[in-house]
């Protein structure tokens, strides 16, 4: 599924506009991304739980050339699956 057939969703569900359900869609995502920027945790219960996990600093090899690199240490975002969302897509 595309943003745009989100976005066709979310407005027949919720009888918005369009132009609404895309603002509404991009506001939720601005506020789970600034949460995340800021090392917090959304959780979503029935659905699921955001979040960001630390990556260790680590060497690895150009599988080009064979030289050794230096990978930096990163934080990454997460996203755990709540048990509704993994019960619904059991059946």
């Amino acid at each position: 599924m595309t943003k745009a057939e989100l976005i066709d969703k979310i407005a027949a569900g919720a009888g918005l506009t369009k132009t609404d359900a895309s603002r509404a869609l991009d506001s939720a995502l601005d506020a789970i991304k600034a949460a995340l920027k800021k090392g917090q945790k959304v959780t979503l219960v029935g659905f699921g739980t955001f979040g960001t996990s630390k990556r260790k600093a680590r060497k690895g090899r150009n599988p080009r050339t064979g030289q050794v690199i230096n990978i930096p240490a990163a934080k990454t975002p997460k996203f755990t699956a709540g048990k509704a969302l993994k019960d619904a897509i059991k059946k």
